[in-house]
C-alpha cells in the first residue's frame, strides 16, 4: 500500500491535540503531536511517538523528562506554532513543573520522567512514568482526517 493511503486511514481516527515539551540546558523546546496514549495504571505510564528525525527525539534522549499538554480548543495557534506552521517568531508563556516546562490554560500537563525507548519503524517510543499532573476545565482541541476539528 502507498504512503497516502496508510496515511488517510490513519487520519479517520480522532485525536486530541498535545504540545510535547522539554528543556535542555535551560533552553524550553516543543513540538506538536497526537501520538500519545496512557499505557498502565500501576506504575502510571504513558507513550509518545516521536519520528527519528524530529529534534524532539534527541533532546529527550538528552533531558530524560517531558511533558505531554493537551490542548484546549482556544490553543489552535500553540498547536500551529509547535507544528512550523506559523512563520511568525511567538513569546511563548511556560510555567515550570519538576524542572518540565508546561503550556498554561492547556486542559492537562501530564510531567513525565523517561522510563524507557523504544525503535519502532522510523519514530521512538517514548514511555514517560508520569510524575505530576495539572488539570483545567475546557473542551478539547481535536485533529481528523488531517485538519482541527470539533466535537459535537
Amino acid at each position: 500500500m502507498d504512503d497516502r493511503l496508510f496515511r488517510n486511514a490513519m487520519g479517520k481516527f480522532a485525536t486530541g491535540v498535545t504540545v510535547i515539551t522539554t528543556a535542555v540546558n535551560g533552553d524550553v523546546h516543543g513540538m506538536t503531536a497526537n501520538a500519545f496514549m496512557s499505557v498502565s495504571l500501576n506504575p502510571k505510564l504513558i507513550l509518545i511517538s516521536i519520528g527519528n528525525r524530529a529534534n524532539m527525539k534527541n533532546l529527550i534522549d538528552q533531558s530524560k523528562k517531558f511533558a505531554v499538554n493537551i490542548l484546549a480548543k482556544e490553543q489552535k495557534d500553540a498547536s500551529q506554532y509547535f507544528a512550523g506552521q506559523l512563520n511568525d517568531r511567538r513569546e511563548i508563556e511556560f510555567r515550570w513543573n519538576n524542572d518540565i516546562p508546561i503550556l498554561p490554560n492547556s486542559i492537562s500537563n501530564i510531567v513525565c520522567d523517561l522510563y524507557a525507548s523504544y525503535p519502532a519503524g522510523d519514530h521512538t517510543l517514548y514511555i514517560g512514568e508520569v510524575k505530576d499532573i495539572v488539570m483545567n476545565e475546557g473542551k478539547p482541541l481535536t485533529f481528523y482526517e488531517g485538519t482541527y476539528a470539533s466535537i459535537s
